[in-house]
């Protein structure tokens, strides 16, 4: 696997998934969605982002990761949150929600809206150490993902695909979709060069993401 470009994150060895047990065992709790620049907390903690797809798993994937089954919570009509969502986690980081796009239902305003905050928010967070792409695992990255990795090349923001729903994908359509998203991370400078495969249900590489964020500290 280490030979291919983006080879798969290896599991963590015990000191480095206790960091990470240790950091997500800490008390997690929402502080505020954010409409505004001026509405940002304080960037004085380091904070990472999640960003995906409507319905590609993000509420579920923060809330595997903190342990806490209601912390973040998904919009019963995709596309219409459009805050960026801060939860504290003890008091050493940021977790934030990005809202999800490829969504049809938002207005063209609301939208243009959205993307200009965004801009804002990944160009202007000092703190902001690692943006987290969802991409589900049983599609690979799609045309609209593609927005998003320009956005964060463009914004110097080191980007790190995370495959969600693995357990609905048989081993041999999942190599399939791994070459795709290879391919397709190729042209992107900001591209961190590993995948993280994860699955909420079975929580089969949360220790692994619990690690990598704990040792961006």
């Amino acid at each position: 696997m280490t030979g291919l470009p983006f080879p798969l994150a290896a599991a963590p060895d015990e000191t480095a998934q206790e960091r990470g047990r240790k950091l997500f065992a800490g008390q997690a709790a929402f502080l505020k969605g954010v409409v505004a620049m001026s509405g940002m907390p304080p960037a004085n903690r380091l904070e990472v982002c999640f960003a995906g797809r409507s319905n590609v798993g993000k509420s579920t994937l923060i809330n595997a990761l903190t342990g806490h089954k209601a912390l973040a919570r998904a919009s019963n009509t995709p596309g219409r949150t459009q805050e960026i969502n801060f939860f504290t986690l003890g008091n050493t980081h940021y977790l934030v929600d990005l809202p999800g796009y490829g969504f049809a239902k938002a207005p063209v305003a609301v939208v243009e809206k959205w993307q200009k905050l965004l801009r804002a928010y990944l160009s202007g967070r000092p703190t902001l150490r690692r943006a987290f792409v969802l991409i589900d695992a049983r599609h690979g990255i799609k045309t609209v993902d593609q927005d998003i990795l320009t956005l964060l090349d463009k914004a110097a923001v080191p980007f790190q695909v995370v495959l969600t729903k693995t357990d609905k994908v048989k081993a041999a359509a999942q190599d399939a979709v791994l070459e795709q998203v290879r391919g397709a991370l190729q042209p992107h400078p900001a591209a961190y060069p590993e995948l993280v495969l994860t699955s909420s249900e079975t929580g089969d590489g949360i220790p692994t993401l619990r690690s990598i964020i704990a040792g961006l500290a």
